[in-house]
């Protein structure tokens, strides 16, 4: 039990500093612009999903309290 908290705790951590570090996870997607029989066009767009550093402080905070807690015990 209490290494299963310990290694929740340091993923808590982790992603909470990879959260608070880039603040969004970006992907490009391919999309056809133009079809004309053989000749085609392609288009590649840049699209965001936000993280809110509220989300990355809240994964940390929740990952040291873990830490602490698992330590404790």
């Amino acid at each position: 039990m209490k290494s299963g908290v310990l290694i929740l705790a340091i993923v808590l951590i982790a992603i909470g500093v990879v959260s608070l570090a880039y603040q969004g996870i970006t992907y490009t997607t391919r999309e056809k612009v133009l079809e004309v029989g053989p000749i085609k066009a392609t288009a590649e767009k840049e699209k965001t999903i936000p993280l809110p550093p509220i989300l990355g402080g809240l994964a940390l905070a929740g990952g040291v309290v873990l830490l602490v807690v698992g330590a404790r015990r």
